[in-house]
C-alpha cells in the first residue's frame, strides 16, 4: 500500500471512529429505524471512501458527513415514496395482473431512475415532458400553459427525449 493510501486509510478510520456513533444516532432520529439508519450510515462512509479527497483536510467532518448523509436520506425518502405510490397502484389491479417480486423491484428501480432523470432537467423541459407524456396534451396546449412558443416546446421535448435515450444507452 502506498503512503498516500495508508494516510487516507488512517484518516478514514479516524473519521469513522470519531463520528460513526453520532451519524448513526442522527440518522436513527430522522428515520425512526435503527436498521435503516445503520444502512445509510454505512453508505455514507462508503461514499466518503470512494471520494478521492484528503480526509485529514476536512475541517468540519460532521458537517461533511451530514451533507453526504442528507443526500442519501433524500434519495431514500424519494425511493420510498415512489415505491409506495407504485404499490398503491398495484393494489388497485386484479391479483392476476400482479407482477412477480423481481419484476416489482425492477419497476421500482426504473421509476427511481426516471425520477432522478426528470429532477435533473430544467423546470420547463420537465413540465413539457410530463404534460405531453402523462396528460397527453398537445404541443400547442403546452405552449400556452408554459407561455412559450410551440417551437420552444418542441425543443423542450427533444431535450427530454434525448436525455431518456441517453439513460437507456447507459443501462444497456
Amino acid at each position: 500500500m502506498s503512503s498516500n493510501a495508508v494516510l487516507h486509510h488512517h484518516a478514514l478510520r479516524t473519521v469513522y471512529i470519531d463520528h460513526h456513533g453520532w451519524l448513526s444516532a442522527w440518522l436513527r432520529r430522522q428515520l425512526g429505524c435503527q436498521d435503516q439508519a445503520a444502512d445509510l450510515a454505512h453508505d455514507t462512509f462508503l461514499r466518503l471512501l470512494a471520494r478521492d479527497r484528503d480526509l485529514s483536510a476536512i475541517r468540519e467532518p460532521r458537517a461533511y458527513l451530514h451533507t453526504i448523509a442528507k443526500g442519501l436520506l433524500v434519495n431514500h425518502w424519494k425511493r420510498r415514496d415512489i415505491e409506495q405510490a407504485y404499490l398503491q397502484a398495484l393494489a388497485a389491479q386484479p391479483d392476476a395482473l400482479a407482477p412477480s417480486p423481481e419484476t416489482r423491484a425492477l419497476i421500482i428501480e426504473t421509476l427511481t431512475e426516471i425520477d432522478r432523470l426528470l429532477a435533473s432537467l430544467p423546470q420547463n423541459v420537465r413540465t413539457a415532458f410530463l404534460l405531453s407524456q402523462l396528460d397527453g396534451l398537445t404541443y400547442s396546449v403546452i405552449a400556452v400553459r408554459l407561455g412559450v412558443s410551440e417551437r420552444m416546446v418542441k425543443k423542450y421535448m427533444a431535450r427530454a427525449m434525448f436525455e431518456c435515450l441517453a439513460l437507456m444507452d447507459t443501462d444497456v
